[in-house]
């Protein structure tokens, strides 16, 4: 027996979701049938507002509701600092260790020739030509440690090397070939203790 449209075309959408096969969406489905509707409402509409709200800030390029984000609108944060990560998963979960009291920067990405990433691609000409002024003092170069992360912290820090600021890395007691995302808060916390001074 032919499974109804309904179901084959929910799960059909479900699977472009990174991680998600045919067997979890499927999963999935028979979970949100259980649902009561204004659970099914409440999902699809927040599925919408963020689709429609979300953007990147026009400083740092993190997710943000508004053209500016909360980090970057936060007083009291250390204007000296400029920590360069990957993606916007990077800056919430250093954010979650409460460790860091300065400002971000994303790349949107990290080059990659083989998947056609180049230099020109990630969010850099900004960093260079409008996030470092006077009060920045030092950039904490803070990259996935894979072989992506490598080849563009070591791009940055070239370009880095003609300005007045430190230039530092965390400090890699992180397994090669692990992300950021998924270590523990205490993990980070003390590789940002541990950075070490590159140029």
């Amino acid at each position: 027996m032919p499974l109804p449209k309904s179901f084959t075309n929910l799960v059909s959408n479900l699977t472009i979701l990174p991680g998600v096969g045919e067997k979890t969406a499927e999963r999935y489905v028979y979970s949100l049938y259980e649902k009561e509707m204004d659970e099914i409402e409440n999902l699809s509409q927040s599925l919408l507002d963020f689709k429609k709200n979300i953007r990147t800030c026009k400083n740092c390029g993190c997710l943000s509701d508004f053209d500016e984000c909360e980090i970057c609108t936060e007083s009291g944060r250390d204007k000296s600092t400029i920590c360069v990560v990957e993606d916007s998963k990077s800056v919430f979960f250093i954010e979650k260790t409460g460790k860091y009291r300065g400002y971000y920067h994303v790349l949107n990405g990290l080059i990659s020739p083989i998947e056609g990433i180049n230099p020109e691609d990630l969010n850099i000409e900004k960093l260079l030509k409008e996030r470092i002024n006077d009060d920045v003092k030092e950039i904490i170069i803070a990259l996935n440690p894979s072989i992506e992360g490598e080849v563009t912290s070591m791009y940055l820090q070239k370009l880095l090397d003609k300005y007045d600021v430190k230039v530092s890395r965390l400090s890699y007691g992180i397994p090669m070939g692990s992300d950021i995302e998924y270590l523990d808060p205490i993990m980070i916390s003390k590789a940002l203790d541990d950075r070490k001074i590159i140029s």
